[in-house]
């Protein structure tokens, strides 16, 4: 190989007075300027090149280490300039070590055979028994993994999805393992058929097999003390911590994890985050928390989730097995010792409160708490449009977006209200007045999916359904014509036109990506017509769709005001267009007054039980002002909501001016 030279019979010499040994001096070779000096008590066989040994190691604690090889076994080698290898109790066979990496006390590190490290390992999600695999590689994209995972039903796409993965597979396949620049790997195990890109660090990992760590200098991966790992992706930015154990498990960018956490046949995506508890064949999109030892997430799909205590849910009815699966749609959340029953299905941002076994379905009735009393499931409609929680929420995970990696895999919208959840609110509305027309007005509860919904319940949703499709009608009509000086109509009706006829009909979630069905049904056919081949090219394709969110929006909030509010679109006056700022300024104002109000419960005497402890109210108040940083009037989130309704009731009047000009 250019670059690379035979040793000279003086450097096999001085590296036999070192202590070294080869099956054959010929199958060593060096890059010109290499120094037998920092190589000792070495064993070499099959071909080995080595680097040059120049660089010092500074350590934590004032430790300085020199660059080279002490004390190990290389088989089948390559080894990059100013590496330090020490202490390898077995050896190390059939890697390419890149340059500058620290390698010290670990048993061994070997590439046996044929490996395809990790990728096209199959994970049965959602169905322990299978049917429902999704082939993981290292351009997995949420995405990608919600279309094989989920559309079973058009088996030509999910052959077409398989031959695409196969196809990368195939190129990544080799007998021979990597070991990026700048990788550290101290006190570890056993290593085996698993590549390592740059700057990661393995420290104290008990036994890793057949994976890929995508680690690199943008965003480097950690793998720590005790951690067991199986046929696994470990995408950039993430660190899987603290004896944790993953089995045919795909890890993605910035996933966290961590506190002798067990994960098996499960595909955690951005962000999430998983301690101290279990996960059997889940699906965890876009931020799945779970915390708490005694968590189970099981056979279910989640994304924005927060795992109460104590949750859990059962796929098993001792019949066929453990066949059952469920789906908490974005933003659900469980509360402490909660139970689902699967089959269920949660609508997008409720609460499960208490145990439910009857498969409800409320993916219709979004922004609900499930709630359980007295063994019967009560289902309270867009009540948690008013929760503080929810907002927090919805502030919160932009902010807590982990990936420095500038090469993003998953598409993420964190749009609270969108066609998604808006054409969920629609659709519940109709099921609500249907509800009434056949019950009657006077009646204390409605029957729906094995659940009740109080009269009182019902009347509310209804109104917390409206204030939410006037505020997001209205936030997209102001956008539209911010751009547009004054009440000019046939301005304003030229501008209300969409730019494009994407967007009609209905819009579905895949797992963090909020787009029209038409573009997604659109990319499946090109798979399944063979006209798109290629990983990138499909993760391409959804990125386009992700950046082209708020045009496909508008052609759809267009037509739904049309709907909404009796329009006709040849004749729009600007008398409408001030009827629906007017409906939408209202909607916002009272949506944040019942935040704010919700808000101030944390604030109530009863919030400042525990405070001050051995002392009086005045040291109680004190001790609570000091710990939440100050009072009510004075917390960061009441001032940023009071702030948003002077924001939003100002750019109302504005707009609501140049309307009336």
């Amino acid at each position: 190989m250019s670059g690379y030279r035979k040793l000279t019979g003086e450097e096999i010499s001085q590296l036999q007075a070192r202590m070294c040994t080869a099956a054959d001096w010929n199958d060593v070779e060096v890059v010109e300027g290499f120094s037998p000096e920092y190589v000792y008590s070495t064993r070499f066989s099959g071909k080995v090149r080595l680097g040059r040994f120049e660089k010092v190691f500074e350590m934590p604690g004032g430790i300085r280490k020199h660059s080279g090889l002490y004390h190990t076994t290389l088989h089948n080698v390559t080894v990059g300039d100013d590496c330090c290898i020490e202490n390898v109790k077995n050896y190390i066979a059939n890697y390419e070590i890149g340059h500058d990496c620290f390698i010290e006390n670990v048993d061994i590190i070997l590439t046996d055979g044929k490996s395809s490290f990790g990728n096209g390992v199959e994970v049965s999600v959602l169905n322990e028994t299978g049917g429902r695999e999704v082939m993981i590689h290292d351009r997995l994209s949420a995405q990608q993994a919600y279309m094989m995972a989920l559309y079973r039903h058009r088996p030509e796409l999910v052959a077409g999805l398989k031959n695409i993965v196969s196809k990368y597979v195939e190129s990544v396949t080799s007998d021979t393992g990597t070991i990026a620049p700048h990788v550290t790997i101290v006190d570890a195990g056993y290593i085996k058929n698993v590549r390592i890109g740059e700057y990661c660090k393995i420290e104290g990992t008990a036994r890793i097999k057949n994976g890929s760590i995508n680690s690199n200098r943008h965003a480097p991966v950690h793998v720590g003390v005790g951690v067991i790992g199986d046929d696994f992706i470990i995408c950039s930015g993430a660190s899987v911590e603290d004896r944790s154990t993953i089995t045919r498990c795909f890890i993605g960018q910035s996933c966290h994890i961590g506190h002798t956490y067990s994960a098996s046949d499960s595909l955690f995506f951005s962000n999430c985050h998983g301690e101290n508890g279990e996960a059997c064949a889940i699906f965890a999109g876009p931020f799945t928390v779970t915390h708490h030892k005694s968590t189970l997430l099981i056979a279910g799909m989640f994304s924005f989730m927060n795992a109460g205590s104590g949750s859990n849910q059962s796929n098993h009815m001792y019949k066929l097995g453990p066949i059952h699966q469920g789906i908490m749609e974005r933003g659900a959340k469980t509360a402490s010792d909660s139970y689902l029953l699967w089959p269920a299905k949660v609508g997008a941002f409720s609460l499960v409160m208490g145990r439910h076994v009857s498969h409800q379905d409320t993916s219709d009735l979004p922004f609900s708490y499930l709630i359980e009393q007295q063994n019967t499931s009560y289902i309270v409609p867009g009540v948690n449009l008013r929760s503080v929680g929810t907002i927090r929420d919805a502030q919160k995970w932009p902010k807590r977006d982990g990936r420095t990696d500038p090469d993003r895999l998953d598409c993420i919208n964190y749009n609270l209200l969108s066609p998604y959840t808006i054409q969920k609110m629609l659709n519940g509305r109709e099921i609500l007045k249907n509800l009434v027309r056949v019950s009657g007005e006077t009646s204390d509860t409605y029957s729906y999916q094995s659940a009740k919904i109080k009269n009182s319940s019902l009347h509310k949703g209804l109104y917390f359904y409206d204030l939410a499709i006037n505020k997001f009608l209205g936030n997209s009509l102001i956008k539209r014509l911010e751009t547009v000086p004054d009440g000019n109509i046939e301005a304003i009706r030229a501008r209300l036109r969409p730019d494009t006829p994407v967007g009609r009909g209905q819009w579905v979630d895949i797992s963090g990506l909020i787009a029209p069905k038409t573009e997604i049904d659109a990319l499946m056919d090109d798979i399944e017509a063979g006209r798109l081949t290629d990983v990138g090219e499909m993760n391409a394709r959804f990125r386009t769709m992700h950046s082209n969110y708020y045009t496909y929006e508008w052609t759809w909030a267009y037509e739904r005001m049309i709907e909404y509010y009796g329009l006709d679109p040849e004749n729009i006056t600007v008398d409408d267009i001030i009827r629906i700022a007017e409906k939408w300024k209202e909607s916002v104002v009272t949506l944040d007054k019942m935040v704010y109000e919700d808000a101030r419960k944390e604030f109530s005497l009863s919030a400042m039980t525990s405070f001050g402890v051995d002392g009086d109210s005045d040291q109680r108040t004190r001790d609570f002002e000091e710990v939440r940083g100050g009072l009510f009037d004075s917390n960061t989130f009441v001032k940023a909501v009071l702030e948003h309704i002077r924001v939003k009731s100002a750019l109302g009047d504005e707009f609501l001016s140049r309307m009336r000009k």
